[in-house]
Protein backbone atom coordinates (compact mmCIF):
# COMPACT_ATOMS: atom_id res chain seq x y z
CA UNK A 1 0.00 0.00 0.00
CA UNK A 2 1.34 3.42 -0.98
CA UNK A 3 1.90 5.92 1.83
CA UNK A 4 -0.12 9.12 1.68
CA UNK A 5 1.40 12.32 3.06
CA UNK A 6 -1.34 14.61 4.33
CA UNK A 7 -1.05 18.19 3.06
CA UNK A 8 -1.30 21.20 5.42
CA UNK A 9 -2.09 18.84 8.27
CA UNK A 10 -1.42 21.05 11.30
CA UNK A 11 -2.76 24.21 9.66
CA UNK A 12 -6.03 22.56 8.59
CA UNK A 13 -6.78 20.97 11.96
CA UNK A 14 -5.93 24.16 13.86
CA UNK A 15 -8.34 26.12 11.64
CA UNK A 16 -11.10 23.51 11.84
CA UNK A 17 -11.36 22.43 15.48
CA UNK A 18 -12.73 25.25 17.63
CA UNK A 19 -14.26 23.11 20.40
CA UNK A 20 -13.10 19.75 21.68
CA UNK A 21 -16.67 18.57 22.27
CA UNK A 22 -17.81 19.45 18.76
CA UNK A 23 -19.09 17.53 15.77
CA UNK A 24 -16.96 17.61 12.62
CA UNK A 25 -16.87 16.12 9.13
CA UNK A 26 -13.82 15.08 7.17
CA UNK A 27 -15.41 15.15 3.73
CA UNK A 28 -12.46 13.50 1.96
CA UNK A 29 -11.14 10.82 4.32
CA UNK A 30 -8.41 9.42 2.03
CA UNK A 31 -6.13 7.42 4.30
CA UNK A 32 -7.20 9.21 7.47
CA UNK A 33 -4.35 11.64 8.06
CA UNK A 34 -6.56 14.64 8.75
CA UNK A 35 -9.10 12.49 10.62
CA UNK A 36 -6.45 11.11 13.00
CA UNK A 37 -5.24 14.62 13.78
CA UNK A 38 -8.81 15.88 14.31
CA UNK A 39 -9.53 13.02 16.71
CA UNK A 40 -6.41 13.96 18.67
CA UNK A 41 -8.01 17.36 19.33
CA UNK A 42 -11.43 16.02 20.36
CA UNK A 43 -12.61 15.08 23.83
CA UNK A 44 -14.48 11.88 24.61
CA UNK A 45 -17.64 13.81 23.78
CA UNK A 46 -16.49 14.88 20.33
CA UNK A 47 -17.71 13.27 17.12
CA UNK A 48 -16.26 12.91 13.63
CA UNK A 49 -17.94 11.72 10.44
CA UNK A 50 -15.53 10.79 7.65
CA UNK A 51 -16.75 10.49 4.06
CA UNK A 52 -15.04 9.04 0.99
CA UNK A 53 -16.12 7.82 -2.45
CA UNK A 54 -13.37 5.22 -2.53
CA UNK A 55 -14.34 1.87 -0.99
CA UNK A 56 -10.65 1.07 -0.52
CA UNK A 57 -10.26 4.19 1.63
CA UNK A 58 -13.27 3.22 3.75
CA UNK A 59 -11.93 -0.32 4.20
CA UNK A 60 -8.50 0.99 5.22
CA UNK A 61 -10.14 3.38 7.66
CA UNK A 62 -12.30 0.67 9.20
CA UNK A 63 -9.14 -1.33 9.92
CA UNK A 64 -7.06 1.60 11.16
CA UNK A 65 -9.77 3.05 13.43
CA UNK A 66 -11.52 -0.16 14.46
CA UNK A 67 -11.42 0.83 18.15
CA UNK A 68 -12.37 4.51 17.73
CA UNK A 69 -15.98 5.08 18.91
CA UNK A 70 -15.97 8.81 18.07
CA UNK A 71 -15.48 8.15 14.34
CA UNK A 72 -18.12 7.06 11.82
CA UNK A 73 -17.02 6.18 8.27
CA UNK A 74 -19.43 6.83 5.40
CA UNK A 75 -18.98 5.51 1.85
CA UNK A 76 -20.28 8.16 -0.52
CA UNK A 77 -19.77 11.67 -1.82
CA UNK A 78 -19.60 14.83 0.26
CA UNK A 79 -22.28 16.15 -2.13
CA UNK A 80 -24.70 13.95 -0.16
CA UNK A 81 -23.73 15.54 3.18
CA UNK A 82 -27.06 17.29 3.93
CA UNK A 83 -28.96 14.00 3.70
CA UNK A 84 -26.33 12.12 5.72
CA UNK A 85 -26.59 14.73 8.47
CA UNK A 86 -30.40 14.69 8.45
CA UNK A 87 -30.37 10.91 8.93
CA UNK A 88 -28.23 11.38 12.05
CA UNK A 89 -30.04 14.39 13.50
CA UNK A 90 -26.97 16.56 12.88
CA UNK A 91 -28.25 18.89 10.16
CA UNK A 92 -27.36 22.45 11.09
CA UNK A 93 -25.21 21.29 14.00
CA UNK A 94 -21.74 20.86 12.46
CA UNK A 95 -18.89 22.72 14.11
CA UNK A 96 -16.71 22.25 11.07
CA UNK A 97 -16.23 20.63 7.68
CA UNK A 98 -12.86 19.85 6.10
CA UNK A 99 -12.46 18.95 2.43
CA UNK A 100 -9.09 18.06 0.91
CA UNK A 101 -9.90 18.05 -2.80
CA UNK A 102 -6.78 16.25 -4.00
CA UNK A 103 -6.29 12.69 -5.19
CA UNK A 104 -4.68 10.42 -2.61
CA UNK A 105 -1.25 8.90 -3.17
CA UNK A 106 -2.60 5.31 -3.16
CA UNK A 107 -4.96 6.25 -5.99
CA UNK A 108 -2.14 7.83 -7.99
CA UNK A 109 0.50 5.23 -7.24
CA UNK A 110 -1.48 2.01 -7.70
CA UNK A 111 -1.33 1.23 -11.42
CA UNK A 112 -4.58 -0.74 -11.40
CA UNK A 113 -6.54 2.39 -10.44
CA UNK A 114 -5.64 4.01 -13.76
CA UNK A 115 -5.15 7.57 -12.51
CA UNK A 116 -1.56 8.07 -13.62
CA UNK A 117 0.19 7.89 -16.99
CA UNK A 118 3.48 7.18 -15.20
CA UNK A 119 2.45 3.56 -14.51
CA UNK A 120 0.76 1.36 -17.07
CA UNK A 121 -2.55 0.01 -15.91
CA UNK A 122 -6.20 -0.41 -16.89
CA UNK A 123 -7.81 2.91 -17.76
CA UNK A 124 -10.27 3.16 -14.87
CA UNK A 125 -9.87 6.46 -12.93
CA UNK A 126 -12.98 5.94 -10.80
CA UNK A 127 -12.65 6.93 -7.15
CA UNK A 128 -15.74 4.82 -6.46
CA UNK A 129 -14.89 1.56 -8.18
CA UNK A 130 -18.31 0.15 -7.27
CA UNK A 131 -20.30 2.35 -9.65
CA UNK A 132 -20.24 4.46 -12.80
CA UNK A 133 -18.37 4.28 -16.10
CA UNK A 134 -14.64 3.73 -16.16
CA UNK A 135 -12.52 6.10 -18.23
CA UNK A 136 -12.04 3.35 -20.83
CA UNK A 137 -15.79 2.83 -21.17
CA UNK A 138 -16.42 6.56 -21.52
CA UNK A 139 -13.62 7.07 -24.03
CA UNK A 140 -15.00 4.25 -26.18
CA UNK A 141 -18.29 6.11 -26.57
CA UNK A 142 -17.69 9.84 -26.15
CA UNK A 143 -18.35 12.17 -29.07
CA UNK A 144 -15.29 14.00 -30.41
CA UNK A 145 -16.78 17.41 -29.65
CA UNK A 146 -17.74 16.49 -26.09
CA UNK A 147 -14.29 15.06 -25.42
CA UNK A 148 -12.66 18.26 -26.68
CA UNK A 149 -14.95 20.34 -24.46
CA UNK A 150 -14.06 18.27 -21.39
CA UNK A 151 -10.33 18.65 -22.04
CA UNK A 152 -10.66 22.39 -22.56
CA UNK A 153 -13.05 23.17 -19.70
CA UNK A 154 -11.78 20.78 -17.02
CA UNK A 155 -8.13 20.54 -18.03
CA UNK A 156 -7.66 24.00 -19.53
CA UNK A 157 -5.95 22.18 -22.42
CA UNK A 158 -5.48 24.53 -25.37
CA UNK A 159 -4.86 21.66 -27.80
CA UNK A 160 -8.09 19.90 -26.83
CA UNK A 161 -9.49 19.64 -30.38
CA UNK A 162 -6.30 18.07 -31.76
CA UNK A 163 -6.26 15.55 -28.91
CA UNK A 164 -9.95 14.70 -29.36
CA UNK A 165 -9.45 14.05 -33.06
CA UNK A 166 -6.43 11.84 -32.31
CA UNK A 167 -8.48 9.80 -29.84
CA UNK A 168 -11.29 9.17 -32.33
CA UNK A 169 -8.81 8.08 -35.02
CA UNK A 170 -6.91 5.81 -32.63
CA UNK A 171 -9.96 4.08 -31.13
CA UNK A 172 -11.20 3.22 -34.63
CA UNK A 173 -8.08 1.09 -34.99
CA UNK A 174 -8.05 -0.45 -31.48
CA UNK A 175 -9.83 0.06 -28.13
CA UNK A 176 -8.14 2.51 -25.75
CA UNK A 177 -7.90 0.54 -22.51
CA UNK A 178 -4.48 1.29 -20.92
CA UNK A 179 -3.08 4.42 -19.28
CA UNK A 180 0.21 4.49 -21.17
CA UNK A 181 -1.60 3.80 -24.45
CA UNK A 182 -3.81 6.88 -23.89
CA UNK A 183 -0.91 9.02 -22.69
CA UNK A 184 1.17 8.22 -25.77
CA UNK A 185 -1.58 9.07 -28.27
CA UNK A 186 -2.41 12.32 -26.45
CA UNK A 187 1.26 13.27 -26.26
CA UNK A 188 1.68 12.65 -29.99
CA UNK A 189 -1.21 15.04 -30.67
CA UNK A 190 0.28 17.79 -28.47
CA UNK A 191 2.53 20.13 -30.49
CA UNK A 192 4.04 22.18 -27.65
CA UNK A 193 5.74 20.02 -25.03
CA UNK A 194 6.91 21.83 -21.91
CA UNK A 195 10.15 20.94 -20.17
CA UNK A 196 9.47 18.84 -17.06
CA UNK A 197 5.74 18.39 -17.79
CA UNK A 198 4.19 15.42 -19.56
CA UNK A 199 1.99 16.66 -22.43
CA UNK A 200 -0.91 14.46 -21.29
CA UNK A 201 -1.01 15.95 -17.77
CA UNK A 202 -3.92 18.34 -18.31
CA UNK A 203 -5.91 15.81 -20.32
CA UNK A 204 -5.60 13.14 -17.61
CA UNK A 205 -6.70 15.71 -15.01
CA UNK A 206 -9.74 16.60 -17.11
CA UNK A 207 -10.79 12.98 -17.66
CA UNK A 208 -10.40 12.21 -13.94
CA UNK A 209 -12.46 15.25 -12.92
CA UNK A 210 -15.21 14.34 -15.40
CA UNK A 211 -15.38 10.64 -14.53
CA UNK A 212 -15.64 11.40 -10.81
CA UNK A 213 -17.93 14.46 -11.09
CA UNK A 214 -15.43 16.33 -8.93
CA UNK A 215 -16.48 19.88 -9.78
CA UNK A 216 -20.18 18.98 -9.97
CA UNK A 217 -20.00 17.43 -6.50
CA UNK A 218 -18.09 20.44 -5.14
CA UNK A 219 -20.81 22.75 -6.50
CA UNK A 220 -23.49 20.63 -4.81
CA UNK A 221 -21.59 20.68 -1.53
CA UNK A 222 -21.20 24.45 -1.58
CA UNK A 223 -24.88 24.94 -2.50
CA UNK A 224 -25.99 23.05 0.61
CA UNK A 225 -23.14 23.78 2.97
CA UNK A 226 -24.28 26.73 5.04
CA UNK A 227 -27.37 25.06 6.46
CA UNK A 228 -25.26 22.06 7.48
CA UNK A 229 -23.06 24.22 9.72
CA UNK A 230 -24.01 25.64 13.07
CA UNK A 231 -23.48 29.37 13.55
CA UNK A 232 -19.76 29.61 14.25
CA UNK A 233 -19.10 26.41 12.31
CA UNK A 234 -16.18 26.46 9.91
CA UNK A 235 -15.38 25.42 6.37
CA UNK A 236 -11.77 24.47 5.67
CA UNK A 237 -11.12 23.68 2.00
CA UNK A 238 -7.82 22.60 0.47
CA UNK A 239 -7.70 22.84 -3.33
CA UNK A 240 -5.04 21.62 -5.74
CA UNK A 241 -5.95 23.36 -8.97
CA UNK A 242 -7.48 26.66 -9.98
CA UNK A 243 -10.87 25.25 -11.04
CA UNK A 244 -11.56 24.10 -7.47
CA UNK A 245 -9.98 27.07 -5.75
CA UNK A 246 -11.93 29.60 -7.82
CA UNK A 247 -15.20 27.95 -6.82
CA UNK A 248 -14.34 27.97 -3.12
CA UNK A 249 -13.00 31.54 -3.21
CA UNK A 250 -16.08 32.81 -5.08
CA UNK A 251 -18.45 31.00 -2.68
CA UNK A 252 -16.82 32.54 0.39
CA UNK A 253 -16.75 36.01 -1.23
CA UNK A 254 -20.41 35.88 -2.28
CA UNK A 255 -21.68 34.58 1.06
CA UNK A 256 -19.68 37.19 2.95
CA UNK A 257 -20.92 40.00 0.67
CA UNK A 258 -24.59 39.01 0.94
CA UNK A 259 -27.28 40.45 -1.34
CA UNK A 260 -26.09 42.85 -4.01
CA UNK A 261 -27.90 46.10 -3.28
CA UNK A 262 -27.37 49.65 -4.59
CA UNK A 263 -24.29 51.11 -2.91
CA UNK A 264 -26.00 54.14 -1.30
CA UNK A 265 -29.05 52.38 0.15
CA UNK A 266 -29.23 52.99 3.93
CA UNK A 267 -29.31 49.30 4.85
CA UNK A 268 -27.14 48.02 7.71
CA UNK A 269 -24.73 45.18 7.02
CA UNK A 270 -26.77 42.93 9.32
CA UNK A 271 -29.64 43.06 6.81
CA UNK A 272 -27.63 42.38 3.69
CA UNK A 273 -27.88 38.63 4.17
CA UNK A 274 -24.21 37.91 4.85
CA UNK A 275 -23.90 34.41 6.31
CA UNK A 276 -20.17 33.74 6.16
CA UNK A 277 -16.93 35.50 6.97
CA UNK A 278 -13.49 34.75 5.63
CA UNK A 279 -10.90 33.75 8.23
CA UNK A 280 -7.48 35.01 7.15
CA UNK A 281 -6.13 34.75 3.62
CA UNK A 282 -5.14 31.85 1.42
CA UNK A 283 -2.77 29.44 3.19
CA UNK A 284 -0.09 27.62 1.20
CA UNK A 285 2.49 25.01 2.20
CA UNK A 286 5.89 26.28 3.26
CA UNK A 287 9.11 25.37 1.51
CA UNK A 288 9.92 22.66 4.08
CA UNK A 289 6.61 20.87 3.45
CA UNK A 290 7.03 21.09 -0.32
CA UNK A 291 10.54 19.67 0.02
CA UNK A 292 9.13 16.71 1.97
CA UNK A 293 6.14 16.25 -0.33
CA UNK A 294 6.32 17.68 -3.85
CA UNK A 295 2.60 16.99 -4.35
CA UNK A 296 1.85 19.74 -1.83
CA UNK A 297 3.26 22.49 -4.07
CA UNK A 298 -0.07 23.47 -5.66
CA UNK A 299 -2.20 23.31 -2.49
CA UNK A 300 -4.24 26.34 -1.38
CA UNK A 301 -6.31 26.32 1.82
CA UNK A 302 -9.20 28.71 2.50
CA UNK A 303 -11.10 29.09 5.76
CA UNK A 304 -14.52 30.61 6.48
CA UNK A 305 -16.95 30.70 9.38
CA UNK A 306 -20.75 30.77 9.39
CA UNK A 307 -22.05 33.97 10.94
CA UNK A 308 -25.82 33.68 10.48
Amino acid sequence: MSEHTTVLLDEAVAALVTTADGCYVDGTFGRGGHSAAILDQLSAGGRLLAVDKDPAAIAAGAERFADEPRLELIHGSFAELPEQLRQRGLYGKLDGLLVDLGVSSPQLDEAERGFSFLRDGPLDMRMDTSSGLSAAQWLAEVDEGEFADVLFELGEERFARRMAKALVIARARAPITRTVQLAELLAAAHPAWERGKHPATKAFQAIRIFINRELADLDLLLDGLLDCLAVGGRLVAISFHSLEDRRVKRFIRDQQRGRQLPRNLPIPDSERGSRLKKIGGAVKPGSAEIERNVRARSAVMRIAERTA
